[in-house]
Formats: C-alpha cells, sequence, structure tokens
C-alpha cells in the first residue's frame, strides 16, 4: 500500500518593509522616543488611494482609465465616491460620482509603501524629497502625485490621460513628530531645511 500523499506546505512570504518594521524599527523608534511599551510606538494602519475627478466627472474614458491605474497600482478594485451634497456653484447633485478610493491594509499596504518610497518618488521631476507642512494634527499624512506616469507598473498607452493621485498614510501615533520618525525609518526623503 503507497503512503498517502502529504500536504504541500505553503510557505509564506513576509513584505520587506513589514518585516524590517517588526524586527528593527520598533526596538529603534522605542528607545528614540522613550516609550516604555512597545504598544506605544507609531505604527502605519492604513493606506488610502484617492483620485478626485472634479471637473472630468461627466467624461467616461477618464474614469475608466482611473479606474485601471488605481487596479493596476495597488491589485485591488477602487470603490467609487459620490457626492452627500448638492452644491450649485460647482454644478455637482447629490449622489453624482466625483472619485476612486482604494484602502490598503496588511502585506499590500507594506508592499504599495515599498514601492512608492524606493520606485515612484525617485522617478518625480524635480524631486527634493516630501514636504514636512502635508501631517495632520494626528500625525496622518499626505503626498500628492500630480500625475500616473510616475507608477512603474502602467504602460505608455495607460497614462495618455493624465490625472493625479493623493495617497495618505494613516498612522497611528501621538503626534506629527512621532509620525516623522516612524516615516523616515521607512526610508520617505523629507526636504531639507523645512520645518
Amino acid at each position: 500500500m503507497a503512503a498517502a500523499a502529504k500536504p504541500a506546505i505553503k510557505t509564506v512570504t513576509v513584505p520587506r518593509l513589514k518585516a524590517r518594521y517588526q524586527t528593527e524599527i520598533v526596538s529603534e523608534l522605542q528607545n528614540e522616543l522613550k516609550l516604555k511599551n512597545p504598544w506605544q510606538v507609531p505604527r502605519l494602519s492604513k493606506i488610502v488611494l484617492n483620485v478626485g475627478l472634479g471637473r472630468a466627472k461627466d467624461d467616461k474614458k477618464v474614469m475608466e482609465v482611473a479606474t485601471n491605474t488605481l487596479r493596476k497600482i495597488t491589485g485591488q478594485q477602487p470603490i467609487e465616491t459620490t457626492a452627500k451634497k448638492s452644491i450649485a456653484s460647482f454644478k455637482l447633485r447629490e449622489g453624482n460620482k466625483i472619485g476612486l478610493k482604494v484602502t490598503l491594509r496588511g502585506d499590500r499596504m507594506y508592499e504599495f509603501l515599498d514601492r512608492l518610497v524606493n520606485l515612484v518618488l525617485p522617478r518625480l521631476r524635480d524631486f527634493h524629497g516630501v514636504s514636512l507642512k502635508s501631517f495632520d494634527n494626528q500625525g496622518n499624512y499626505s503626498i500628492g502625485i500630480s500625475e500616473q506616469s510616475v507608477f512603474p507598473e502602467l504602460s505608455f498607452e495607460e497614462t495618455t490621460t493624465a490625472h493625479g493621485i493623493e495617497v495618505v498614510l494613516v498612522i497611528k501615533a501621538k503626534g506629527k513628530e512621532h509620525a516623522k520618525a516612524l516615516l523616515e525609518k521607512f526610508g520617505i526623503p523629507f526636504e531639507k531645511g523645512g520645518s
């Protein structure tokens, strides 16, 4: 009688940035920020990508291009955002589609951040670091990318209709200084001489 075949063992690969965060960054930040507990160390909770369609809200082609862009660079299907109120001066009715968004968590979040820091930001034209003024009061950080062509996942044909993307890094931290320390450890280059 033949021996039963053993089930194949799945190998789980942990994203490079996540592994570095767990093994090095937590202990380094705990010492640098003088925190008593490792759970007080700032951490990334999610990344939200937004595309506002604005004036092109009625143009189907722009909507398709923006949907394709977000799907390619995140690996997730974006959801449509709609207007909550009617605003006459913007020719906006309640329920109109005004944008798209994708929320990344877990491994996909770390993989996207790794690509953003090492591939996308260096490809930006006249890039001298990201602004220190883009933190909100809770310590979340926003990066505006004016053109989607800097993402290596997209072909030239997919970037002919240009649109911007906003990347929001949602960080659980005590404040801006703690959040900035975390982002510096992740390798995000900040402008020199800014406050």
